[in-house]
């Protein structure tokens, strides 16, 4: 178990060995759920927008040349 204290400004900081393990760091929020037991801590990692362009597969394509298609009544 790992413990860290809550600052006057009512900050704390993430144990280094936590922040290894998740690999979480500037950016990425830290959600607080209640439960009956008392706080669940969950990760949330900023995305970016390489993350983003890994979730689309497909072939690349060229705007330009997709929006002639369209005029000329090709289908895209």
């Amino acid at each position: 178990m790992t413990e860290t204290k809550i600052s006057k400004g009512f900050q704390t900081v993430v144990p280094a060995e936590i922040r290894k393990k998740f690999k979480v760091g500037p950016g990425d929020v830290l959600e607080w759920i209640p439960t009956e037991e008392g706080v669940e801590l969950k990760f949330r990692k900023k995305v970016t927008i390489d993350d983003i362009l890994g979730m689309v597969d497909g072939p690349e394509t060229d705007a330009v040349e997709l929006k002639k298609k369209a005029q000329r009544g090709e289908k895209i």
